[in-house]
């Protein structure tokens, strides 16, 4: 399983260039930080990662990938529904029974520090704990491709340090992990960065 990147580059009409001759590989198992300041185009590198987004020049070519998991910034659940439910939702879909999925959901969030706040509905959690909760869901989901954006952005320094130390649980052997960031924390709990600066310097050289 692969995503490989060639030579790419993007902007959007009425603006200057967001990064160029950006590429890299990145194999299952992979657990990568997107840094760079804002207005560096982050964001719009997960769309283009996901092919939502074509870019100017270059190519993103899929290589295994059968399905793509995307965690947004602000997370976003059913209000009555309990957190289990959530996590457990995905497994059910794929057909697992109800019993099974509820322990295999209920082991996911406690891989997420989440398991005291199970029969919790998602009104009631705090914002860390809201993002923590959809990182548990996107792993039921079991994407090829699982793309972060930004997942401390909205949380205070607390919370966001909740969120961090259980980024390393989103490694997964079957999957490619890609986490857009400016938090340096969030940066730290990746082993692979790729920095979006240094290709707007390249371009401006």
């Amino acid at each position: 399983m692969q995503v490989i990147v060639s030579d790419l580059s993007h902007s959007f009409p009425g603006t200057g260039v967001l990064f160029t001759s950006l590429g890299f590989t990145l194999n299952a198992g992979d657990l990568v930080a997107i840094t760079g300041p804002s207005g560096s185009g982050k964001s719009t590198l997960l769309s283009l990662l996901a092919k939502w987004e074509v870019p100017v020049s270059g190519t993103v070519e899929w290589h295994g990938i059968e399905s793509v998991g995307w965690v947004f910034q602000n997370p976003h659940g059913t209000p009555g529904r309990t957190a289990l439910d959530h996590v457990t939702l995905p497994l059910l879909a794929k057909g697992a029974p109800r019993s099974v999925a509820e322990d295999e959901a209920y082991a996911i969030m406690e891989r997420f520090a989440l398991g005291t706040v199970a029969d919790r509905p998602f009104a009631a959690l705090s914002g860390g704990e809201a993002q923590r909760l959809m990182l548990a869901r996107a792993v039921a989901k079991a994407p090829s491709l699982l793309l972060v954006d930004e997942p401390t952005a909205q949380l205070d320094r607390s919370a966001a340090h909740t969120v961090n130390s259980v980024l390393g649980e989103l490694a997964l052997a079957d999957a490619i992990v890609v986490v857009a960031t400016h938090d340096a924390d969030t940066r730290v709990a990746c082993p692979i960065e790729y920095d979006l600066a240094t290709y707007a310097l390249n371009e401006s050289a």
